[in-house]
């Protein structure tokens, strides 16, 4: 009985380290490029295959930021909490881990979809992994904005996996995530303020001020706005697609607005956070519902 509560345990700490609920988010963004690169279903290869393997992929850079963070995550009220800086796990068990993830994905990418997936997916993997969380993250405040294409990239992983190639439109769902990125991320380090300078790490915040941060944020929620319109604009998605992004968007731009109106207010930043994980989830279910209506009433 021991033995299985302890293997349980474990594996639930691996669990952990893969970030589950951002790696739904990130999976969920690459779903929905797969269903809209093609004007039916796009194929229950590219659809099984590429999920898994885009998710193994995600997982395994989860994994690799864990225990490249373990030495600053103990520092953090945020990420304390996490297997590593709990010493549940070591770091030579998560990187093994980590790795396996990263081979088993590749392979799948590689002979179950396409080469050009599997080669984009492991740019990105390197691009949050390595670039960003070693260097990015602690070398500039515009370590987010820079390092937000490699968590920009799932909708682009999820196009060429069922088209094998990168479109206009995988694009354009590329921006809007690359976009959303800075003022839901700044919202985050204007909560852990103290925590980010604690550990050194140049946030905006920590580097330039809560008044900037929080200007940033506005422009930056202004001009996703704007992009999450073109869709429409440029007739990739119809008309419940744009209601629901100016909805939603009016909804953010309303967070932005009130960070920057009410900086005395402590838990604005991180309820504008968790907002923003809703609206980007929410935005994309409205790009594919339009699509698959808009399809069927071209039938």
């Amino acid at each position: 009985m021991n033995t299985e509560v302890e293997t349980y345990i474990d594996w639930h700490d691996y669990y952990e380290l893969t970030k589950p609920r951002v790696v739904m988010l990130i999976v969920f963004t690459a779903i929905v490029g797969m269903f809209l690169s093609v004007p039916g279903w796009p194929g229950a290869m590219p659809l099984v295959f590429g999920t898994l393997g885009i998710g193994l992929a995600a997982s395994s850079a989860a994994v690799y930021n864990h225990v490249l963070d373990a030495r600053i995550d103990i520092q953090m009220m945020r990420t304390r909490g996490r297997p590593l800086p709990q010493g549940k796990l070591t770091e030579q068990s998560a990187l093994t881990f980590a790795t396996v993830l990263c081979i088993v994905s590749m392979l799948i990418l590689w002979f179950l979809v396409n080469p050009l997936t599997a080669v984009l997916t492991f740019f990105s993997l390197i691009g949050y992994a390595v670039i960003y969380t070693v260097w990015l993250k602690r070398a500039t405040p515009q370590n987010i904005v820079i390092g937000g294409a490699a968590g920009a990239a799932p909708p682009i992983l999820g196009w060429t996996a069922v088209t094998n190639e990168v479109h206009s439109g995988a694009l354009l769902l590329f921006l809007i995530v690359f976009v959303w990125t800075p003022p839901h991320f700044w919202a985050l380090a204007i909560a852990r303020k103290e925590e980010y300078a604690k550990v050194e790490i140049p946030m905006l915040p920590v580097t330039h001020g809560e008044s900037y941060t929080r200007l940033q944020i506005l422009l930056y929620t202004i001009l996703l706005l704007l992009v999450t319109i073109l869709p429409y604009l440029i007739g990739m998605s119809g008309i419940i697609y744009l209601l629901a992004a100016v909805i939603l968007g009016g909804a953010f731009l309303n967070y932005a607005i009130r960070m920057r109106l009410q900086p005395d207010d402590r838990e604005l930043p991180m309820k504008m956070f968790k907002f923003s994980i809703s609206y980007l989830g929410l935005l994309f279910a409205a790009l594919l519902i339009d699509h698959y209506l808009l399809f069927q009433l071209s039938i």
